[in-house]
């Protein structure tokens, strides 16, 4: 007998299939173009920050929407930034503050990470890649459950805000969702920051 998370995992396999098409298939000017948008909403970021907050971000690997810009003017608002690192397989990621001129080590699956000797921190606002995204908040990852575990664990901790950083084009009606999957509080897209509310499904 077919499980609901059977379906559930079978809808998300082919839409990781087609939602990686689709913004493979992105021109390399549209990712240009959206990278240095992202930049002109950081004051937004800044704003809901307030001060004295760790944001952790990522290194954009394929054709994920680069952080990067958006980063550098983010630190310029004095804002600490750090990356993710993967400790191991099946457990919440860790986190290592990180600037330009720190050194960074390809890991698993080629990830660029800060080095173990980098001052361990834990993130208030986290900045997360994905494949695709709802209206409703959902987000769907590459299957690994890597951020639902550490979400997870930092919402049972403290307040925490998690922003998508995404193409416009990744948008979908919509993402399937079990019960441990974590969701969005924000998107940001190159049209700006756009909240998802707690009570939508």
């Amino acid at each position: 007998m077919v499980s609901k998370s059977d379906v559930i995992r079978a809808a998300k396999k082919e839409l990781r299939r087609t939602a990686a098409e689709r913004r493979d298939g992105l021109p390399v000017e549209t990712s240009r173009s959206a990278a240095g948008c992202l930049c002109r909403h950081a004051d937004v970021l800044t704003a809901l920050a307030g001060g004295n907050v760790i944001v952790s971000s990522y290194r954009a690997m394929g054709s994920e929407i680069d952080p990067e810009l958006l980063e550098a003017k983010l630190r310029a608002d004095t804002i600490t930034t750090a990356l993710p690192v993967i400790t191991q397989l099946g457990q919440p990621l860790a986190f290592h503050s990180w600037q330009p001129g720190d050194p960074l080590v390809p890991r698993k699956w080629g990830i660029l990470e800060p080095e173990a000797s980098a001052p361990k921190v834990e993130p208030d606002i986290l900045l997360l890649p994905m494949l695709a995204f709802d209206r409703f908040g959902w987000r769907l990852g590459y299957g690994g459950g890597f951020y639902d575990r550490t979400l997870a664990q930092l919402r049972a901790r403290k307040p925490i805000i998690v922003i998508g950083l995404a193409f416009c084009e990744q948008e979908v009606d919509a993402v399937a969702h079990d019960a441990y999957d974590e969701p969005l509080d924000f998107v940001l897209t190159p049209k700006g920051l756009r909240p998802f509310m707690p009570s939508d499904p």
